[in-house]
């Protein structure tokens, strides 16, 4: 049971002079009884706290929306892929290699899952049924002459997600601005069918630390760890039009559904469930 003090202070406060109140009136306050009641409230408190968490993925790092099976795709950064019902539930679990994978996207339009990993910073292509590995992918680490993918042991590419075009889009994790030699940047590729692919372009949200992207109703979603923040960019205006204060967590990973849900892939070790219409 993992409990939260910042919230058990009060709780106890109270308790204690309930205690205390009774206990001056000639009562005599029975500690079985005691005992069970601030056991109750612990859990209250616990399970108010935790009811967003439908599942438990160690070091979960990336999150999709497959609307085909209408289940969800996560990876740890452990290099296994798990499917989730939309409650949680796990279906299936693989270990793919050793891998630092970070993140995940549901290709619908091709019935196929990618996955990246970061540092070698290579994009593979998942056989969905079986989740084995069919392709890897490099990605040039260059754009119109400069370097913007570095070799980073600590940061790199994070977060990935494809539109209905099949535009690839994947952010390049960094707490440096644009037009660092390692920007926080997303870069946007598209020809997997070679053993190799170029950046076509790259979008620059002026955000540090975007860990997480999904495409969904004609917005590009991220997700900034460092901020807590949830971001709306706009693709017509070229810019970020909204934002949401978020929970404090290791965010990693986002995904909606088609029921208005939104998930996150929480680097602690969870997978956490919101209400769409309760964040934007």
């Amino acid at each position: 049971m993992i409990y939260y003090f910042g919230d058990f202070e009060k709780v106890y406060d109270m308790i204690l002079s309930w205690r205390h109140k009774y206990s001056q009136k000639g009562n005599n306050v029975n500690i079985k009884n005691f005992l069970i009641f601030l056991m109750l409230v612990l859990t209250a408190c616990e399970g108010g706290k935790r009811d967003h968490v439908i599942a438990k993925i160690p070091e979960a790092s990336g999150i999709c929306y497959d609307k085909s099976s209408k289940t969800l795709f996560a990876v740890s950064d452990r290099g296994t892929v798990y499917e989730l019902s939309l409650d949680g539930k796990k279906i299936r679990k693989k270990h793919i290699g050793n891998f630092d994978t970070e993140g995940i996207a549901c290709d619908n339009k091709n019935n196929r899952l990618l996955v990246i990993s970061e540092g070698v910073d290579n994009i593979m292509i998942l056989n969905k049924k079986n989740l084995t590995i069919e392709k890897k992918i490099n990605i040039k680490r260059s754009f119109k002459g400069q370097k913007i993918l570095q070799k980073d042991k600590e940061y790199g590419i994070e977060g990935v997600t494809i539109d209905n075009k099949g535009y690839i889009y994947i952010c390049n994790q960094s707490h440096h601005k644009y037009p660092h030699p390692d920007p926080s940047v997303i870069i946007i590729i598209k020809d997997l069918s070679k053993s190799k692919t170029k950046i076509l372009s790259i979008i620059d949200p002026r955000k540090k630390d975007i860990a997480g992207l999904d495409f969904y109703n004609g917005y590009l979603f991220m997700v900034s760890d460092t901020n807590d923040r949830l971001y709306r960019y706009n693709f017509k205006e070229k810019r970020i039009d909204a934002k949401a204060k978020l929970p404090k967590f290791a965010q990693e990973g986002v995904a909606f559904d088609d029921y208005d849900n939104i998930y996150f892939a929480d680097d602690n070790g969870r997978i956490l469930k919101y209400s769409a219409n309760d964040l934007l």
